[in-house]
């Protein structure tokens, strides 16, 4: 079956691409994510109440190689496999900074040096870190690895079983306000203009399958208002006011999605944007962390009854010269996340951000100063609500005989039992974990 496309860099969406993409041919101009309103997600029975408020998804896309993020860097194995450029370091300038952990008490784990930001985030408790996680599939396709993720199951077979993503299938739920269930091709954000999903991507991604009213937000700083005003705006609404199809329910959700955050969008007397002023000092850069935080930032504090937030962040597929690809990549996205985190203060028991990758990396380096597609990695959690300051799960070890087909590192850690025990473990059917202690 098809997958969805493979993203590894920066992408980027204007107004008018937002807002003419997709559907031109259909005579729909504003429906952002409009690709996945083919199916509805189907309620679940007896759900729990979600275990966080607003979850904040980063996808590292293209495979980070998280054994340079968070690494064993004393292991014998490690330093017998890769280079000194591609190792972090125990000692010297550009040394790693060390955690305090009991996953392998007998290691010197390390946070790469540009990750300055998470070791604070780390030592104030903010910050887990479940390493030797992924698929229990074993692909190395970045496609395939992709699907399997946002959908939420565990192989290729499931992708035809469920044709729902999970975040759509957890906003579904009885009681929450998602798309779905008694939600189900509902019109716009609710009542009160409620936005409940966005990506900041130019679509939204597979995880949101099934959800009609998710919106693909890139950008605020120049409003989210049609190409010509309200005029526009008034012909786009008469075009979708009838009809009870999928495109139309979507078409009208968006423009009622778009319009709520627009409206809410604080405006200079001359009409533009007001910028953004982050709270608590926080820096954003204009890096793709660092833009699409800082619009899940601007969305949380409208108060807009936001529940999931999606952050695609590209460049992780470091084949060659990894090095200082790598090192810039860590950097942004550790800059990003402590913006992120010192920007929502006020907001910080209610906000949970996960990141992870569709795989890790292979142990050994390339002869391209690089490293190829591999297995386990590891997923980030924060916010003021995680029990942090730990390193959680099993380390396998990175003997020859603990690799997961000899070359990698083996997943001990199923990526859905992170996800499971923030959204709920009924959002991925067949699917049971022990409980991992994520939530303080």
């Amino acid at each position: 079956m098809p997958h969805r496309p493979y993203i590894d860099g920066p992408h980027a969406v204007t107004r008018r691409v937002l807002l003419q993409g997709g559907l031109a041919a259909a005579g729909l101009v504003a429906v952002p994510g409009v690709r996945h309103v083919a199916y509805a997600a189907a309620p679940f029975a007896g759900s729990a109440a979600p275990a966080v408020e607003t979850l904040v998804v980063v996808f590292l896309r293209g495979g980070a190689d998280t054994l340079s993020l968070v690494a064993p860097a004393d292991d014998p194995d490690y330093l017998a496999a890769r280079a000194s450029d591609l190792r972090v370091r125990t000692e010297g300038a550009g040394a790693g900074l060390r955690l305090d952990q009991t996953l392998a008490p007998g290691l010197d784990f390390r946070l790469h040096p540009e990750a300055a930001a998470l070791a604070e985030l780390y030592a104030g408790r903010r910050l887990a870190v479940v390493h030797a996680a992924g698929l229990s599939d074993g692909t190395r396709s970045h496609f395939v690895a992709q699907d399997l993720m946002e959908r939420g199951v565990g192989d290729e077979a499931g992708l035809n079983r469920i044709p729902t993503g999970w975040a759509a299938r957890w906003l579904a739920r009885p009681g929450g306000e998602g798309a779905g269930g008694e939600g189900a091709g509902r019109e716009g954000g609710g009542a009160d203009g409620a936005v409940s999903a966005i990506a900041t991507a130019p679509n939204t991604p597979a995880a949101l399958a099934g959800d009609a009213a998710a919106l693909a937000v890139a950008d605020l700083r120049q409003g989210l208002a049609p190409p010509g005003g309200d005029p526009t705006a008034r012909v786009l609404a008469a075009l979708h006011r009838s009809g009870d199809g999928a495109y139309a329910r979507a078409g009208r959700a968006a423009l009622a999605g778009l319009s709520a955050v627009d409206s809410r969008l604080p405006r200079l007397p001359d009409g533009k944007i007001e910028p953004y002023a982050p709270e608590a000092g926080a820096v954003y850069d204009d890096g793709e962390a660092g833009r699409g935080l800082q619009t899940v930032a601007r969305l949380v504090k409208m108060e807009i009854g936001l529940r999931l937030a999606w952050v695609d962040v590209g460049g992780w597929d470091t084949h060659e010269n990894q090095p200082g690809r790598f090192a810039k990549g860590v950097r942004q996205l550790s800059q990003a996340l402590a913006a992120f985190h010192a920007d929502l203060n006020r907001f910080e028991t209610r906000v949970t951000v996960v990141v992870l990758s569709e795989f890790g990396r292979r142990l050994r380096g390339n002869k391209s100063q690089g490293t190829d597609h591999g297995h386990g990695g590891a997923m980030l959690v924060l916010g003021g609500g995680v029990a942090g300051g730990r390193m959680i799960g099993r380390w396998p070890g990175l003997a020859s005989h603990q690799l997961d087909r000899g070359v990698d590192l083996a997943v001990t850690t199923d990526y859905r039992a992170v996800l499971g025990e923030l959204v709920g473990p009924s959002v991925f059917p067949g699917f049971e974990a022990g409980r991992l202690g994520l939530l303080g």
